[in-house]
């Protein structure tokens, strides 16, 4: 198969799960040919694929004038049913209708380089503008789409069912998410494929020579640095273990706009000998990180996560993970046997799980254990990018069916 891949805004810090993808459905055989709406702006990226990818992507805007004009031209009843698509955007208000009609020419652009690459299907990783961009693709003669929901609708914009209503599938990264897609559907939607984005358990795997048995519990969290992740709850957490006795070195991984904020709550709490700001750090980085801690915490608040890939790469390492009840945590986790679920902004429930943790060596290694096996089992890439692969496979099949009988 030939298979676009979109992907906004790519590569960015957080895309390695996509990369990872990318190269699982290369090694079942299929070609892959990235594409994203534009180039970063302004972001930093660590990992060492991205010189690589940037020279590989086709970037929708700006848009060649020439292909898209060509495109328009040739599908002159299909461009006008195009706009009929945008103005029917009614969720959306009239100035929000106004900009997504310029999304046209970047879809006509995507509709020419699929042409010329010969492309069979678009894969699309966000269900928002970037989905807009798929469905008016595929009225303006393009290949069949599909799209994967990384989060809740909520935060994904509008008009969801008329991106998605001429989907071949839509992947969900967790269960919750599926039944938002049935609300939003009602009667009927497109087939829907729970998924997640998957990591190399052979990779991430926990270090042999890890002591874990000495009196300082390490503690670590990579994320980046945003209100959403909830920092300032594992800060107060913290605080209240070591209060409580408990000797902790918390490392965090990452960068955002919260980190003068988060600084400065370090400093109210005290515990500037303890907490350890990173900064940005790439797979390789991360796994050495990971392999020096001795759990895994997540405190994120509010709405967006799925399938969190940093609890997914903790757990493969071996470490017990204490996360909040969010998106698909609930799945991941299985209470007080490979980690600790938490109701959310709860600092005395975190506090807690550290305490119990750090004086428990037991529990702690058991836990890890379990974490480890649990990841093998359910988060290896090969395994999720093969759902991936015979959902797109089925569809390009159905698809030269539907012409087939269509010449007949």
């Amino acid at each position: 198969m030939r298979i676009g891949y979109l992907v906004p805004e790519f590569p960015g810090q957080t895309h390695i799960m996509f990369w990872r993808e990318v190269l699982a459905l290369r090694a079942l055989g299929a070609t892959v040919k990235l594409i994203s709406t534009r180039r970063p702006r302004g972001r930093k990226c660590c990992h060492e694929f991205v010189d690589e990818v940037s020279s590989q992507t086709h970037y929708l805007f700006p848009p060649s004038l020439a292909a898209a004009s060509g495109t328009m031209f040739r599908h002159s009843l299909e461009t006008g049913r195009a706009l009929a698509y945008v103005a029917s955007n009614n969720e959306s208000t009239a100035v929000a209708r106004l900009k997504r009609s310029s999304l046209l020419v970047c879809a006509a652009d995507l509709v020419a380089y699929a042409r010329r690459e010969g492309l069979e299907h678009i894969h699309i990783h966000s269900c928002a503008e970037a989905a807009h961009v798929g469905a008016l693709s595929r009225i303006l003669g393009g290949p069949t789409y599909s799209v994967t929901l990384h989060g809740d609708l909520a935060v994904y914009g509008t008009d969801h069912h008329r991106k998605l209503a001429g989907a071949a599938f839509i992947c969900c990264c967790g269960s919750h998410l599926e039944a938002q897609i049935a609300e939003k559907f009602a009667a009927s939607s497109p087939p829907v494929l729970t998924t997640l984005m998957g990591i190399d358990t052979e990779q991430f795997t926990n270090d042999a020579s890890r002591v874990s048995q000495d009196s300082t519990l390490r503690v670590i969290t990579t994320a980046r640095l945003d209100m959403c992740k909830g920092h300032v709850h594992a800060l107060a957490a913290i605080r209240k273990a070591i209060d409580h006795g408990v000797d902790i070195q918390y490392t965090i991984v990452g960068d955002g706009i919260e980190k003068a904020n988060i600084e400065a709550e370090i400093e109210r709490y005290g515990l500037q000998e303890r907490v350890h700001l990173v900064g940005m750090a790439g797979e390789t980085e991360v796994l050495k990180h990971l392999q020096e801690a001795d759990v895994f915490l997540l405190p994120s608040v509010g709405l967006g996560e799925a399938f969190p890939v940093s609890v997914m790469e903790a757990m493969a390492c071996g470490l017990p993970v204490i996360s909040s009840i969010i998106g698909a945590t609930p799945s991941m986790i299985i209470h007080r046997e490979n980690g600790f679920l938490v109701q959310q902004r709860d600092d005395d429930a975190i506090a807690s799980a550290l305490t119990e943790l750090a004086t428990d060596v037991e529990l702690r290694q058991r836990m890890g254990i379990a974490a480890r096996l649990y990841a093998t089992e359910n988060f290896d890439v090969r395994i999720s990018a093969g759902r991936l692969f015979d959902a797109i496979e089925s569809a390009v099949r159905q698809e030269a069916e539907a012409k087939h009988l269509q010449l007949a």
